[in-house]
């Protein structure tokens, strides 16, 4: 199974692709699509153009994408959700499923404590997905949500599994 992980951002949105064969996870691709400084409105279209074209591209299963917290600045907070609504509609436009996470289950799952720094998360995306050097801090931070869907995928198949086996042992 092919996922896409979204780190939604007004000015730089990363991205991360992996790919689930039984028990091993692979590297795909990531990135970022870049917005630069124009006019807020224009941004939006191209984070949305831009998933668009990652999604046609690399063809994910399911997508991942972080939950929106509150900022200091209210205006950065609401020019993120902004951001990642563009990214959500992209992926809704191509039917794909949507998971959310929040940053503490993303760095949770990744680096086992809820309040990783980035370089901590860069480090141990390059551990786990056995990269040549750690990517950059946005796309390294998608391929960590990525992997927090994979984690958590696995986590409720393998409670189902005991509730089963629980269930005929009655």
């Amino acid at each position: 199974m092919r996922i896409l992980g979204i780190d939604p951002g007004s000015r730089i949105t990363g991205f991360g692709i992996i790919e689930r064969s039984g028990s091993r996870t692979h590297y795909i691709e990531s990135g970022c699509v870049r917005v630069g400084d124009g006019e807020f409105m224009p941004r939006l279209k191209i984070i949305f153009d831009g998933i668009i074209e990652i999604v046609s591209t690399y063809r994910p299963a399911e997508v991942a994408i972080e939950r929106v917290f509150m900022h200091r600045n209210p205006d950065s907070a609401l020019k993120l959700g902004q951001a990642r609504g563009a990214a959500i509609c992209a992926v809704l436009q191509a039917g794909l499923p949507i998971s959310e996470y929040t940053p503490a289950e993303i760095k949770q799952a990744t680096v086992g404590k809820g309040n990783a720094a980035k370089a901590q998360i860069q480090h141990m995306v390059q551990a786990l997905l056995q990269l040549p050097a750690a990517p950059q801090a946005d796309a390294a931070d998608a391929l960590a949500i990525a992997l927090c869907h994979v984690h958590t995928a696995q986590t409720l198949a393998h409670i189902s599994a005991a509730k089963v086996l629980a269930g005929r042992r009655r």
